[in-house]
């Protein structure tokens, strides 16, 4: 039958531009099938980890899905989608190019083309393998970030590029500051949560740079708390452990990095206190939830008109907060930055106070007139940051 003789004449082209890795592109359009949203697949042939594959990029309506087969899958993969699902499929290989469609009488119809040599493109994933979370980790499939195949999980594809974001900044600031070369760290991450953050931390340590660590992750549930050692503990992760408690209360113990990702209001200046008082040469904070500062704003006149805004006013009130925050690590010997670590496409918290210890503090005279010149402008009577400053270590509250 020639309708079949015609799939089957495609099928072959195919599988014999698999086998030589001669294929080019394949792409599947006009899609029938039962997804809505699905509106085309592409395939290109990549090589992942020293193995020529097929990226498969599913192309739906508002996102894409993308996933990698060897050869022998990808091929079992179309064969059923252009019998079953797709109207229409291109096949391009080195030397020839062709096009099998399904007419409305439901037959199929094929046309191929001869075409000069040309040489096969193989993406590589090397910019994915110098991700600095490798996606292979078994961390990520203990936490549920990738599946049994390795794949990550669609609905937490964010997390996954803020986890890399993260440690890509981590990293810097590790060079930075000099701590790669030290044989041994301690790192404090407060609100660890499922600990995402922490074991990636944890990893980019031990399996990146091969260094002696020691990873605390601070959480006040317990129930968490208990998750997170037990999924160390089966994974054989030595220097990672977790406890119960909060920044307020814990006792510092020489802390080299100190983290805390979206500590709630002045949650975030207890983490930063936390981190200078241990003499911490890295610290980093994502602050959210900025409350105490807004009420203490009195408007000056110039910026009523402005400010009189709700959004306008808590705008202005989380940027003063977090100056006043910068400029007092800068006091206190830091070298400061405040800038925006993520797209606000992924998260909307994405804020983040990044500092790190000067080798040799300056003078902090000038330091403390600007933030005095600012509390003045704004009216601002206390800070909680700068009240722990102020106060001793074993009594500091507010």
């Amino acid at each position: 039958m020639q309708v079949q003789a015609n799939y089957q004449q495609f099928i072959e082209v195919l599988q014999h531009a698999l086998r030589a890795e001669q294929l080019v592109k394949v792409v599947l359009s006009k899609y029938h099938g039962p997804e809505a949203a699905l509106q085309r697949l592409e395939m290109t042939p990549v090589q992942l980890k020293a193995q020529w594959q097929l990226k498969c990029v599913y192309h739906y309506q508002t996102n894409h899905i993308t996933k990698n087969l060897l050869p022998e899958q990808a091929l079992s993969l179309i064969a059923g989608l252009v019998q079953n699902d797709f109207r229409q499929a291109n096949l391009q290989t080195s030397t020839q190019q062709c096009q099998l469609s399904l007419s409305k009488k439901g037959k199929f119809l094929l046309s191929c083309q001869t075409q000069h040599t040309q040489t096969v493109s193989v993406a590589s994933h090397n910019r994915q393998k110098q991700r600095y979370v490798e996606q292979s980790q078994p961390f990520l499939k203990a936490l549920g970030v990738t599946d049994q195949q390795g794949q990550i999980i669609p609905a937490l594809s964010n997390k996954w590029k803020q986890l890399n974001k993260f440690v890509e900044i981590l990293a810097a600031a590790v060079k930075e500051s000099g701590l790669s070369q030290r044989q041994q760290l301690r790192v404090a991450d407060f609100g660890s949560g499922k600990a995402y953050l922490t074991f990636a931390m944890h990893d980019y340590f031990t399996h990146t740079l091969g260094l002696t660590v020691q990873v605390t992750g601070v959480e006040l549930r317990q129930p968490l708390v208990d998750l997170c050692n037990n999924t160390a503990q089966k994974l054989g992760l030595s220097g990672l452990d977790f406890e119960q408690g909060d920044v307020k209360h814990f006792k510092a113990r020489g802390i080299n990095i100190m983290v805390a990702l979206h500590a709630c209001d002045t949650a975030t200046d207890h983490a930063l206190h936390m981190g200078i008082r241990t003499g911490a040469e890295i610290i980093m904070c994502s602050p959210c939830c900025h409350k105490e500062i807004r009420p203490q704003v009195r408007l000056p006149d110039v910026l009523a008109p402005m400010l009189q805004h709700g959004i306008h006013l808590g705008q202005e009130a989380e940027m003063l907060t977090d100056s006043l925050r910068a400029l007092l690590l800068e006091a206190h010997g830091y070298q400061t930055k405040v800038f925006e670590f993520i797209s606000l496409e992924h998260t909307s918290k994405n804020k983040m106070i990044l500092a790190t210890k000067r080798q040799n503090p300056e003078d902090n005279s000038a330091v403390l007139a600007k933030i005095a010149a600012l509390k003045q402008f704004y009216g601002v009577e206390q800070h909680c940051l700068e009240q722990l400053l102020a106060a001793s270590a074993n009594t500091a509250s507010c």
